[in-house]
């Protein structure tokens, strides 16, 4: 096991494409780090930089202190599982997890007894002499999983590795990788795109886009405070509704004119932001599931709109709601509300749930606490 440091790393490759830029992020001994964004973020690049597989152009990798920048992926000791398993489809499930021991020119003795150790932890034992061929995708998942694992490696580097499984297994398997990775205590760098994988598995989530770092901290800081409109929108599910808005001085505090409606808040919101310069905010943010009941609160804190689309989900609906100015908003409502397309409605806005945001994108500042 061992820490992991990027330091200022950048790659451009040779038709002058910059994948990653001046990337800075530590990742602790025994770490489970996840990295999300949308494809073509980089989090697939620093990966395998971190693996040996791309050339850093400029910065420092470190693992456990050394410069590891020029040293040959073997040397790193690290193990990497890609979205596609890459069993050898004529080895035994025993073969295939052996492999890398027998490489590495291993006593027999000790190979069998390591691979007989990881066969144990991952439930495979009674799977052992069958070949691929006859494994479901979860199995060959965790048959990968076993052959890196087997090397007792200082890292544990996982690229995209539930892609190929449907909607019930990757559930399975996404709270299988993080027990393991609780049990073994090995640090843990695992990349994907869907946020809800990152937010359930990862001790820390690190969030990128167009080859920058945007915001790494836990799950439920990246929630609750997250510093700029696209780790808001894209941490989430369903996504934050973000709103044009106008912040305006007002009796009993500031007021926000959205979709062409006063919605006046409350001071306790002062709380959570620094409001110095209020003309900053050109956008809030509303969670669907933070959108009040009308009757819940005053008049002068409710939008109007439109009913588009609703969406039954069990005890609770997804509204798509058209405000007087055509912004769409997207609200989660309990399903005893009927609501149908055409519905004229109204919905409740809870100051001390909004997020706000600058013109550049940034929220506003977070008072500490």
């Amino acid at each position: 096991m061992a820490e992991i440091a990027f330091r200022g790393v950048n790659k451009i490759y040779p038709n002058g494409f910059q994948a990653v830029y001046q990337l800075d992020l530590s990742i602790a001994d025994g770490e489970f780090l996840v990295m999300v964004g949308p494809s073509g973020c980089g989090k697939s690049t620093t990966l395998r930089m971190l693996a040996g597989l791309e050339t850093i152009s400029s910065g420092d990798l470190l693992i456990a202190g050394q410069r590891v920048n020029d040293l040959h992926p073997r040397a790193r000791n690290i193990a990497m599982v890609f979205q596609s398993y890459a069993l050898y489809p004529h080895k035994t499930v025993q073969g295939n997890i052996e492999f890398p021991l027998r490489m590495a020119k291993l006593p027999a003795a000790e190979v069998k007894a390591r691979a007989l150790e990881v066969a144990r932890m991952l439930e495979l034992e009674p799977l052992l002499q069958r070949k691929p061929g006859l494994l479901s995708g979860g199995q060959r998942q965790r048959v990968a999983m076993a052959r890196a694992l087997v090397r007792d490696p200082v890292a544990f580097l996982m690229d995209e590795p539930l892609s190929n499984l449907d909607a019930k297994l990757r559930v399975q398997m996404r709270a299988e990788i993080a027990a393991l990775q609780r049990r073994t205590g090995t640090t843990t760098v695992y990349v994907t795109h869907d946020q809800v994988e990152a937010m359930t598995m990862g001790d820390r989530v690190a969030v990128f886009k167009d080859g920058r770092l945007q915001q790494v901290d836990t799950p439920q800081q990246l929630f609750e405070r997250p510093v700029n409109t696209f780790v808001a929108g894209f941490i989430g599910s369903p996504s934050m509704n973000l709103i044009a808005a106008r912040m305006e001085p007002a009796d009993g505090g500031p007021a926000l004119t959205v979709a062409g409606e006063r919605i006046t808040l409350a001071r306790e919101i002062e709380t959570r932001f620094d409001f110095t310069g209020d003309d900053r905010i050109t956008h809030i943010g509303l969670r669907p599931e933070d959108v009040a009941d009308p009757q819940l609160v005053d008049a002068d804190r409710r939008l109007h709109g439109r009913v588009a689309l609703t969406e039954l989900l069990g005890r609770e609906q997804m509204v798509y709601l058209d405000l007087r100015d055509g912004t769409r908003l997207v609200a989660r409502l309990r399903a005893d509300r009927r609501l149908r397309p055409g519905d004229d409605i109204a919905v409740g806005i809870d100051p001390a749930r909004l997020y706000l945001f600058q013109a550049d994108g940034r929220a506003l500042p977070y008072r500490q606490g």
